[in-house]
């Protein structure tokens, strides 16, 4: 039996549906020289900006059982840097999906960044990410609100002909409502979950480990929470959705299609392991037929 492992998503195929999460995977570049990165589905950039930032103070990062907490605060070299210098490089060695993953503290910023991602003719998909503060609305979350994450969506929508992703926080009391608030205010597709809000507490110097206080979540502690979201969400829209969220083996991506993703994304698994992603993908053909799937596509949602 010879596995099917392609998927579509919005009209674009993809080889596999293993793709590194954005933040994990740097601008893919970084690894071009351990393995050849087109084994891989699709590829995540770095979360990018309209101007380059430096990011948060150090300590950044803090050691969880089965995860980790970071508060690296959106690093990046800004948009400009990714459409003229960073794309154009990953181009030339990579023929697979190029996702942006686009982050902005007003609407403006987001819409300039999408414009600019929409325009650029590396980039396949743009990732929109709703976790920033808005700085104009009193610092919450453009993703904490339903509104705020629809506003987000819009504002990108008048700017991009190319498949929008809007990748969501978990941290919320309600993600399919969110989640179907971006989708109709034109959202093509939905990327979940991003990191749980945690931290950690240095006892011996009683302070917090981050010098931020508290990051983001990530890692296979996750990985059934972040399950019964995409359930959720994958069952009350009709837009395809990218599975994030703790997923370290073939195992897991073959769970996230189940409950109804279309691709996977791999994200805190790629900093313990940078191998992590093409030993993925090199598995699932023998977990397909050892679990008696031969088209990938025909077990989405199948739970």
């Amino acid at each position: 039996m010879v596995s099917n492992l392609s998927v579509n998503l919005c009209g674009i195929s993809l080889k596999n549906p293993v793709i590194p999460a954005s933040g994990t995977f740097g601008f893919g570049l970084e690894l071009a020289g351990t393995f050849d990165l087109n084994v891989l589905g699709g590829i995540s950039l770095k979360g990018t900006t309209q101007e380059p930032r430096y990011g948060n103070p150090t300590p950044r990062v803090a050691e969880c059982t089965a995860g980790m907490i970071n508060s690296v605060g959106l690093q990046n070299p800004g948009i400009k840097a990714l459409v003229n210098d960073k794309v154009p490089c990953l181009r030339d060695v990579y023929d697979g999906c190029i996702i942006a993953n686009i982050s902005g503290f007003s609407l403006e910023e987001y819409r300039n960044c999408c414009a600019l991602s929409d325009k650029c003719e590396g980039i396949d998909i743009i990732e929109v990410n709703v976790s920033c503060p808005n700085v104009h609305g009193g610092g919450l979350a453009f993703g904490t609100s339903a509104k705020a994450a629809a506003d987000v969506t819009r504002a990108v929508r008048e700017v991009c002909r190319k498949p929008v992703f809007i990748k969501l926080s978990p941290n919320v009391t309600d993600i399919v409502e969110i989640a179907r608030a971006c989708e109709d205010a034109g959202a093509d597709g939905l990327t979940l979950v991003n990191t749980f809000l945690g931290m950690r507490i240095d006892t011996v110097r009683r302070k917090p480990v981050l010098a931020n206080t508290m990051g983001g979540f990530s890692g296979k502690a996750i990985f059934p929470i972040a399950l019964r979201m995409v359930y959720q969400v994958a069952h009350a829209c009709k837009i395809p959705v990218i599975g994030c969220g703790g997923v370290s083996t073939a195992g897991d991506v073959i769970e996230m299609m189940m409950a109804g993703a279309t691709a996977v994304q791999v994200g805190a698994e790629n900093l313990r392991n940078p191998l992590a992603c093409p030993e993925i993908a090199a598995a699932l053909p023998s977990t397909m037929q050892q679990l008696g799937i031969q088209n990938l596509t025909d077990i989405i949602g199948i739970v």
